[in-house]
């Protein structure tokens, strides 16, 4: 068995350790590859890989889109080109809408009467994506929320009294950006969608048929009933299952970096990493 992790976050998107950061624990944690896989940013990719090399890791270029639905649903994206400039040219776009939205949620807060001012959101995020959790944690620092949970529950998440809607791609679009970049799709997190069955067939049918990749089998958050059921889902629908631990650093909640594998887990060469 070795260990990997294909689905990791930094703060240059809503995790709170630096690529560096990243890059050294897994090589204390002998990791045989990790992947960087921020929302809406390739910034960090540069810097990671170059931080890979110093600690003498595998390093692979990542992703995380979301796209539009009734329920999460997540689009991972490995061995991208960050250079391309049609996916570039979306996330400028993407990273738009979102400013716009947390300009918004910070004005609805200011209304409730919470001192949240997006110039203070952006001095604690300290990348270049700024994202709810960065406002959650604002809130609680400031005494507002006991916790960034109730911080989504009661104000910024759905049916929250700040909550504001955001503009997402559809699954197909984030597909064709990821393909479009040379990279490899890959459904994120399936639990977090609680699709039963025949809901879950039909959206794993229509996203191979816009070109997905493979299917997050294992994950932190699955249990391993689900992971089993995942892992029957990837061959039924001629997916490759993928595994990564959805690492945020201290906003992980007990999450460490790293996933078992068996040696012979995914076909390698084609993610561009060598084990």
């Amino acid at each position: 068995m070795i260990l990997i992790d294909m689905h990791v976050h930094s703060n240059y998107s809503d995790g709170t350790l630096s690529v560096e950061s990243i890059a050294k624990t897994a090589k204390k944690r002998h990791l045989a590859f990790v992947s960087l896989t921020d929302h809406d940013t390739t910034e960090g990719l540069g810097p990671f890989m170059s931080a890979c090399r110093e600690y003498g890791v595998e390093g692979l270029t990542g992703i995380e889109l979301s796209a539009d639905s009734d329920f999460t649903l997540h689009i991972l994206g490995f061995r991208i080109d960050r250079s391309n400039e049609v996916l570039q040219k979306r996330l400028d776009e993407i990273r738009d809408h979102r400013n716009n939205r947390n300009h918004r949620i910070c004005n609805k807060l200011q209304g409730l009467g919470f001192d949240v001012q997006i110039e203070d959101v952006s001095d604690l995020s300290k990348g270049q994506v700024i994202a709810r959790p960065h406002i959650a944690r604002l809130m609680m620092q400031r005494g507002y929320v006991s916790s960034i949970g109730e911080a989504f529950t009661k104000y910024l998440g759905y049916g929250g009294s700040a909550h504001v809607p955001r503009t997402r791609l559809s699954a197909r679009e984030c597909i064709s950006l990821i393909t479009g970049a040379g990279g490899l799709a890959v459904l994120a997190h399936p639990a977090q969608t609680y699709l039963e069955d025949e809901k879950m067939d039909q959206l794993l049918r229509h996203l191979k048929d816009n070109g997905l990749w493979g299917i997050e089998a294992l994950y932190s958050g699955h249990s391993p009933e689900q992971a089993y059921n995942y892992l029957k889902l990837a061959d039924k629908f001629g997916l490759y299952p993928t595994a990564g631990s959805d690492f945020h650093g201290s906003n992980s909640h007990g999450v460490d970096l790293g996933v078992a594998v068996s040696e012979d887990f995914l076909p390698w060469a084609r993610l561009g990493v060598k084990i």
